[in-house]
């Protein structure tokens, strides 16, 4: 298989790093042209789409898509990582937040805005991790970041010993869904941490393609991308000047397209510019 090129979506499990999954797969699949697209977190699970050998290069382009999550928020106490990985900074009770509460404390998490991520993420201040400085006792003050929640809706208010929030999320790449369960506590001033996250979409591919890493099959990238990207269809004589590393007939769409070969192969990744196309990356026959 190590010279088959595709994605595979994965259902991750908890307790395990998304790169601990690419090394895996990199012993199972014979390559070292392994990667994915968009970090989860460990405790997270869910989608975790893999690209292997030539799908790595199209890998940014998955990046940057929406994500869909799931995820469970305990209201009532706060951690250090705002997950319950992390050790717990205050207690507060909760048995005066109503539902209504809820609901409307929500609403500053929804649409455009700008949200301070976690302290405890791989986003670097002067250099150095701020997951490595929360560990070594340092203070930590991340800038916010604009970001999008185009769905936010609460599946289910529980209680009982705790009162827990499920929530569905629709939002753009680098959405911090610890953060949304952090804000929600300081905003109804009882704090509030996530207990669950599940990430069911990394669009345009859902939790219904993804299977465990022992038993996931490949998709081929001839078939897969068109997902991800338009295509456009090349004749025998395109194919030769795009790996001479010659432009062509501007593509009918701008933006980036996939180039399929005569055999249906993709041989190229193309943008439009100055009127004519451009490759952006060729690959091997």
């Amino acid at each position: 298989m190590s010279k088959e090129h595709g994605f595979l979506v994965i259902d991750k499990p908890a307790g395990i790093t998304s790169h601990d999954v690419v090394a895996q797969l990199r012993k199972r699949l014979g390559t070292k042209q392994v990667g994915h697209a968009g970090t989860l977190d460990p405790m997270a699970t869910g989608v975790l789409v893999i690209g292997v050998n030539n799908a790595t290069k199209f890998l940014q382009y998955i990046v940057n898509g929406n994500k869909r999550y799931q995820a469970t928020i305990r209201l009532g106490i706060s951690t250090v990582t705002d997950d319950r990985e992390g050790e717990v900074t205050k207690v507060k009770d909760w048995q005066k937040v109503e539902d209504k509460d809820i609901h409307s404390a929500l609403d500053k998490s929804r649409g455009t805005f700008m949200q301070v991520p976690s302290s405890v993420s791989a986003k670097k201040v002067a250099g150095e991790r701020a997951y490595e400085m929360v560990r070594d006792g340092k203070e930590v003050q991340l800038a916010p970041k604009e970001v999008t929640v185009s769905k936010l809706e609460v599946i289910a208010i529980n209680r009982g010993e705790h009162l827990d929030v499920e929530i569905d999320v629709i939002c753009s790449a680098g959405t911090y869904i610890r953060a949304i369960a952090r804000d929600l506590g300081a905003e109804l001033a009882v704090g509030g941490h996530l207990i669950a996250l599940r990430r069911i979409e990394v669009s345009p591919f859902k939790i219904e393609a993804a299977a465990p890493i022992e038993s996931a099959e490949l998709f081929a990238l001839a078939a897969a991308i068109s997902k991800v990207m338009p295509t456009r269809a090349l004749g025998f004589d395109e194919v030769a000047e795009l790996r001479f590393g010659r432009r062509i007939e501007a593509s009918s769409q701008d933006g980036i397209v996939a180039a399929l070969g005569p055999s249906g192969d993709v041989v190229a990744i193309l943008e439009n510019q100055d009127g004519r196309a451009q490759p952006i990356i060729v690959f091997n026959s």
